[in-house]
Formats: structure tokens, sequence, C-alpha cells
């Protein structure tokens, strides 16, 4: 995969994911839109939002989505600006893997304490994971590349250039 699919890729999860936790916060003040991802009583952000375990550590969960979003793609941002500075994309790998693990704890808290599944948190949480994969395969394309790796390998039906 090219480095280019890779970071459009980030980005493109990204800014769908930001759109998500944006609709989420929407949601979670306007009773009307908690109906549309109301399926049935397991799927429903309305028992997510009425179950009073909607934050963590004081903070809504939708702003941290917010937050987590933009911060990955101002992080993004810098790594693209800089290819060839490891520390870029390691700090991109490192912020989405917290993003990773923050959402796991949602999940959880959705899952085992509530009994029920936002399925718009569900998106964003998914489109996070999104993002780590391909910060993960970034910071190994940027390493390789800073270290003077091999480039990479041509498909065998290509001709030599």
């Amino acid at each position: 995969m090219r480095t280019s699919s890779v970071r459009g890729a980030i980005y493109l999860a990204g800014l769908l994911g930001l759109l998500v936790a944006l609709f989420a916060a929407a949601e979670f003040y306007t009773a009307s839109l908690r109906s549309v991802c109301s399926i049935n009583q397991f799927f429903s952000c309305a028992t997510v939002d009425r179950s009073g375990r909607t934050s963590t550590l004081g903070i809504p969960d939708y702003l941290w989505g917010i937050g987590g979003f933009l911060a990955l793609l101002v992080v993004a941002g810098l790594a693209e600006r800089r290819p060839k500075e490891v520390r870029y994309a390691a700090l991109l790998a490192l912020l989405a893997t917290a993003a990773v693990g923050l959402s796991s704890y949602f999940i959880y808290v959705q899952l085992a304490e509530i009994h029920a599944l936002c399925v718009v948190c569900a998106s964003a949480e998914t489109l996070g994971g999104i993002v780590w994969v391909m910060s993960l395969v970034l910071l190994v394309k940027t390493r390789r590349r800073a270290l003077g790796g091999p480039p990479p390998v041509a498909p065998a039906d290509a001709e030599p250039g």
C-alpha cells in the first residue's frame, strides 16, 4: 500500500469519525435524533444516553471523540508535513493507540454495564480503529524510509525501469 493511500485512509477515517462524534453530541442533546440509531432494545443510542454512564473522568464521551479525532487529524497533518521524521508518525501511532484503548473501555461499558450498544458510538470507535491500524502502517513505512530500508518491491508483471 502506498504511503499516500495510507495517509488518505487516515484522513478519511479521521474526518468521518469527527463527523460521527459531532452527530453523537447533537444526538445527546436532541432526543429526536436518538431514534435514528435506536434499532431495538440492544442497538439503542437512547438506552446508552439515558444510562448515566456516558462520561469518563467527568468529560462527556462525545467530547472525547471530538477532541480525539481533531487531535489525530492535527498530528496526521504534522506527520505528513515532515514525512521523514519518525517522531511524528510515532506520536500519531501513540495517540491512536490511546484512542483505541479509551474506545475499548467505552465499548466495555456499553456491553457489560449498560447491556446496549450505541450504533453511532460504535461507528466512531470503528473509524478510530481504522486510524489506529493505518497509523501503525504509516509508522512502519516512515521508520523503514528513515532507516534507509529496502525500496518497495515492484509487482512481478512490471517492466524493469
